[in-house]
């Protein structure tokens, strides 16, 4: 595994939840570039290699992804086994693609290595399914923050029938409150706020549509959170069949 970058998601935060792969590349690796939403119970993988932390988050000081892209190229041009290692999944808001193609483009073999997302184990530790039979037949992975900070179609997405797990929306909860209320969603809609999702201290906030602002500001819900809207975000059966296990 030398002169090698791999993309590697830790999961949520869980470190339980990480893959056999995952666990096999950080065990080869030299250096390990880690994010800053990245459980650092997980560094028991890697005891031998040089830790970099490269942390990007919202409305905090961050790593430019610039410097991230030349540091990663660095090391692997020395001929050293790189693991860039992010929350969640490298492919579900974690530019593991972006990152992948601007190394291809220079000549650096890049490997991605799936991880857990948090919006499906943060659902899942609350008891609710995201697809359901009779109740959602799909899903639909948002960020409601974009480069140009324009944000998504709000009222679009709120057409689509489907469960919405709302990534990075905390400061923006109005934004999608009054676009999804504009494009029709029932105000009675369901929806989670998952904070610290998998983790020890994670936190659940049950609401609806049309009272979700206000839910959040009382019970001070803060970053990294999700939001789960739809129909199955009533749902609290797989918390109740594992506590009854």
């Amino acid at each position: 595994m030398s002169a090698k970058v791999w993309l590697v998601g830790a999961g949520p935060g869980d470190p339980e939840l990480l893959t056999l792969k995952a666990v096999r590349a950080l065990g080869e690796a030299q250096v390990v570039m880690i994010d800053d939403l990245v459980n650092p119970a997980v560094l028991e993988h890697c005891p031998g290699a040089r830790v970099i932390r490269v942390g990007k988050r919202g409305g905090c000081r961050s790593t430019p992804q610039a410097f991230i892209h030349r540091l990663m190229l660095r090391y692997a041009r020395q001929g050293k086994c790189v693991v860039r290692l992010k929350g969640g999944d490298p492919c579900i808001f974690g530019r593991g693609g972006e990152e992948a193609q601007w190394l291809a483009a220079r000549g650096v073999e890049a490997e991605l290595v799936n991880g857990i997302t948090a919006g499906l184990a943060g659902a899942t530790q609350c008891g609710i399914s995201l697809t359901h039979r009779g109740v959602a037949r799909g899903v639909t992975l948002v960020t409601a923050h974009t480069l140009d900070d324009g944000g998504p179609q709000w009222q679009a997405l709120a057409q689509t029938g489907t469960t919405l797990v709302v990534y990075m929306g905390v400061s923006k909860l109005d934004q999608v409150q009054n676009g999804l209320l504009a494009g029709g969603m029932a105000s009675e809609t369901p929806v989670a706020m998952i904070e610290n999702a998998s983790m020890p201290e994670q936190r659940e906030c049950r609401s609806r549509l049309d009272e979700m602002l206000l839910d959040a500001r009382a019970f001070e819900l803060k970053s990294p959170a999700i939001l789960v809207i739809g129909e199955v975000a009533a749902q609290t059966t797989l918390a109740e069949v594992q506590l009854s296990a």
